[in-house]
């Protein structure tokens, strides 16, 4: 072989060593993110999703990719982008709350899924057991619908002289809504309070349930922990203040933009550990060895300046019993 014939093809050889280095090179897992809300109201939550995931590792366009999907809240479009992940063959589902849970384990029964859920998992079906969960759901419960008739009873003790009571729920979500109302109605029944249902899942009818509140008497409001709600804490609490409607809410969020009172889990922290079992699952633990973690820590918190502004007046034994007093 002449020497020129030789560089030549030492310099085309040369030229493509890079791009089969390349070639060779693992594409990064792709997660598929499922929210029944809009990625502007959850950005919060999602950055604690990202934290989490952080921790073990995976950091967002580096070493993973995320293919968000967000219904912006319609529950009934989670189907579709449930299934629309599960043909892209994404290696695990991130779900966010309890319709989309439910919507990924309909879609597919061979994807990794991890899901935050407010209620029992095992009662839902997406779970057999929490400590063995088998298949391939796990993920994180959350305190929510088995404390809502204990949202109830602090609201008749802080609040005494209503003799009715509101709560408002999102008929979009039957699984969540109907859990809750059962629990609610057990312990109204108990307190022999009157139990107004109030379903919104839009603002109007958020607009017109406060005003069916105030046509109906209602003393005062218990405020569900649906995703749906949880994206516009501000916009209830405007809504309570406007109407003068004492309002107890499942989250500190609620209560630190202006709310009376909150009684439920810390939120971010669970969607940190979605983060942290997403992550896992990408290094090759399998659901059924991820025990469902239960976050149980729950949160008093009580608004004080709310509180004056509604003539309300709360002893130093009551206020004792707040995790947490914003003045």
């Amino acid at each position: 072989m002449k020497r020129r014939q030789f560089i030549t093809l030492l310099g085309g050889a040369a030229a493509a060593w890079p791009l089969a280095a390349h070639a060779q090179q693992p594409a990064m897992p792709v997660i598929g993110y499922l929210n029944s809300e809009s990625r502007e109201t959850y950005r919060e939550y999602l950055s604690a999703f990202l934290r989490g995931l952080n921790e073990t590792g995976f950091i967002e366009g580096r070493n993973v990719i995320i293919e968000y999907r967000w219904a912006e809240g319609h529950n009934d479009r989670l189907p579709a982008m449930a299934a629309d992940l599960t043909r892209r063959q994404v290696a695990v589902i991130a779900t966010t709350n309890t319709p989309s849970a439910l919507a990924a384990k309909a879609a597919t029964q061979t994807i990794p899924t991890v899901f935050l859920t407010g209620s029992d998992p095992v009662l839902i079906g997406l779970v057999a057991s929490l400590n063995r969960p088998t298949g391939t759901l796990t993920g994180v419960a959350v305190l929510n619908t088995g404390v809502v008739a204990k949202r109830l009873q602090l609201l008749h003790e802080f609040v005494p002289t209503p003799t009715s009571i509101g709560i408002l729920v999102n008929s979009t979500n039957p699984v969540y809504s109907e859990a809750e109302i059962r629990e609610i109605q057990a312990g109204a029944s108990v307190l022999g309070l009157r139990l107004l249902v109030l379903n919104a899942s839009s603002q109007r009818e958020i607009e017109a349930a406060f005003t069916t509140l105030v046509q109906q008497r209602v003393g005062a409001l218990v405020v569900s922990a649906d995703a749906y709600f949880i994206a516009q804490p501000e916009r209830l609490v405007t809504l309570a203040a406007r109407y003068a409607v004492p309002t107890i809410y499942a989250y500190r969020e609620f209560t630190a933009a202006g709310g009376l009172m909150s009684y439920g889990p810390h939120l971010l922290d669970a969607y940190r550990q979605v983060g942290v079992y997403t992550g896992r699952i990408l290094k090759g633990d399998k659901p059924a060895d991820l025990p469902v973690q239960q976050v149980t820590r729950i949160e008093l918190v009580i608004n004080l300046k709310t509180a004056k502004a509604l003539g309300l007046t709360f002893p130093l034994p009551q206020l004792g019993r707040a995790d947490e007093v914003i003045e």
